[in-house]
């Protein structure tokens, strides 16, 4: 008896089989992919690490080869003038909350930067004319002042094992759609041939 002839196949519906197939195939693909990913973010945390490590201080912006930022790279700017500043809520070194306190600067070249300046519990006035900054290039990119300046307190520093990495989460989750789809399927077959089987 060949397939096609088969009680089983013959009763199935074939655009819901189709279409249930072609599902659980691109949920497929998609956690493959996202295993890929979780490769690809581990290579890309593993470079972060080796870049907080790095104690040799870069100009901003820090461009690497690829003309991006080099983040969590140690780096200096010139911050003069100053554009603006303002609060954002943030956390200290020790990791009390409190306000993080940046300012929009620019450089001699004229080029906007963003720089955390450090920590302070409650809005309090600052003076700070500009000047010479050292910290830790962080996503935004920004600059996180390190050591802080104008009197301020240490704002936590950026920290590469911090970079949110969720892909292998993903790709089980898209793993489990796929089981969960062909055992609805399943169940709604069988339920099929029982009542085709059943009393008449």
């Amino acid at each position: 008896m060949s397939l096609r002839s088969s009680p089983v196949f013959s009763t199935l519906p074939v655009f819901s089989t189709l279409v249930v197939l072609a599902a659980v195939a691109v949920m497929i693909v998609l956690g493959f992919w996202q295993l890929d990913r979780a490769d690809e973010k581990a290579a890309m945390k593993a470079g972060y690490a080796a870049a907080a490590d790095n104690p040799e201080v870069l100009d901003w912006p820090a461009l690497g080869a690829d003309g991006k930022p080099q983040l969590y790279r140690r780096a200096r700017l010139v911050c003069a003038p100053i554009a603006g500043s303002s609060s954002i809520a943030g956390r200290n070194a020790k990791g009390e909350s409190g306000l993080a306190v940046t300012a929009e600067c620019l450089t001699p070249e004229g080029e906007p930067a963003l720089v955390v300046l450090g920590w302070q519990r409650a809005p309090e006035r600052i003076e700070w004319g500009g000047g010479t900054v050292t910290g830790i290039v962080a996503p935004g990119p920004r600059l996180v002042a390190d050591p802080p300046v104008a009197g301020l307190q240490a704002s936590a520093l950026p920290d590469p094992s911090e970079v949110p990495d969720n892909h292998l989460a993903y790709a089980v989750q898209w793993f489990f759609f796929a089981v969960i789809a062909l055992v609805i399927y399943a169940l709604a077959v069988r339920k099929r041939l029982a009542g085709r089987d059943g009393p008449r």
